[in-house]
């Protein structure tokens, strides 16, 4: 049965999932922050700025006023950045009624609290009885162009799993169900840290041996802190886990990969980031991992040695050779 949905966040994903709900005729409502970014897209019924190229379905209805786009859905999708979510939610908490089901497609570790969106979901909207996460191996504009893409949507329940799966599903989207939301979320998040580590190696041209080296340890890393926070390793095996990490490592649609080539190419992170508008989750979520794996006597010497590059305190080359030097151990 199709429904009103709201998406919240007109970047490059929450635009491609609003085109994607429209296409299969949900009747959806896209908040954006920027009024003019809303002007524009209203006038040229696309989003050039994040998402070029797409032309919006008509049933898809941009606006800037958070109450209007929330009024009467029972279906919230946020895709707002990780560092913007929790202000987003305050600002609409009260719009949003207490029988929405509302889906998180945000990637990312609060800075700070450490915590996954989920639990920010949780704390800012606790009237809200079912949430769901969603992740995967997914590139914006391939889903925007109708290829095939498959993700996987988690929660504590079947019926919030059931309802996203059969709201959402296309000829081009597969969901897989799952009730592992910390594995999604650890998954989702720490795998921005090694795309960005994939885009030093890219760069700096050391080869496909330690690129399929540095994502397989990548897993490994994001799996042991993913287990110690209560994730079922099989997660991490999967698209939410593997699967999100090789794309995002190898795709060239990736900002976090494409943060580390800049890196290794001897940019500065504020040269790289002051000449996009788009926002590489891995940045903000290397700092957190870290702090999050320390919590839990948990090691990420991945995530270390590009803290350390991040923030000017290592030469790119400097810091494979660093991991590469690390003490020799059992697999």
């Amino acid at each position: 049965m199709n429904q009103r949905v709201t998406v919240v966040g007109a970047g490059s994903w929450g635009t491609a999932l609003a085109v994607h709900l429209g296409r299969i005729g949900h009747d959806v409502h896209l908040w954006a922050r920027d009024p003019g970014l809303v002007d524009e897209m209203l006038a040229c019924r696309a989003n050039a700025v994040y998402l070029p190229n797409v032309n919006f379905p008509d049933s898809l209805q941009p606006t800037a006023s958070l109450a209007s786009a929330l009024r009467d859905s029972r279906l919230v999708v946020l895709a707002v950045p990780s560092h913007g979510l929790r202000a987003v939610l305050q600002s609409s908490a009260a719009a949003i009624s207490h029988d929405a089901l509302v889906v998180s497609a945000t990637k990312g570790l609060e800075q700070g609290t450490l915590q996954r969106m989920s639990q920010v979901i949780s704390q800012e909207l606790p009237q809200v009885r079912e949430m769901a996460v969603l992740s995967g191996p997914t590139f914006a504009a391939e889903l925007a162009r109708e290829l095939p893409t498959a993700v996987v949507v988690a929660s504590t329940t079947t019926v919030a799993v059931d309802h996203v799966q059969a709201q959402f599903r296309s000829s081009a989207l597969r969901l897989y169900g799952s009730t592992d939301v910390v594995g999604l979320e650890i998954g989702g998040a720490l795998k921005n840290i090694i795309a960005i580590a994939a885009g030093v190696v890219e760069g700096l041209r050391l080869g496909h041996n330690g690129m399929a080296a540095l994502i397989t340890r990548g897993l490994a890393e994001i799996t042991r802190l993913a287990v110690a926070l209560g994730a079922q390793r099989e997660t991490l095996a999967g698209l939410a886990g593997l699967g999100d990490l090789v794309l995002t490592c190898t795709g060239d649609l990736s900002r976090n990969r494409q943060v580390g080539i800049e890196l290794a190419h001897g940019r500065t992170l504020p040269e790289i980031l002051a000449s996009t508008k788009m926002v590489a989750e891995g940045v903000r979520t290397t700092r957190a991992a870290l702090s999050l794996g320390a919590q839990h006597g948990i090691e990420l010497p991945i995530a270390a040695q590009m803290a350390d590059v991040l923030e000017g305190r290592r030469d790119p080359k400097a810091a494979v050779m660093e991991l590469m030097g690390r003490r020799q151990r059992i697999e």
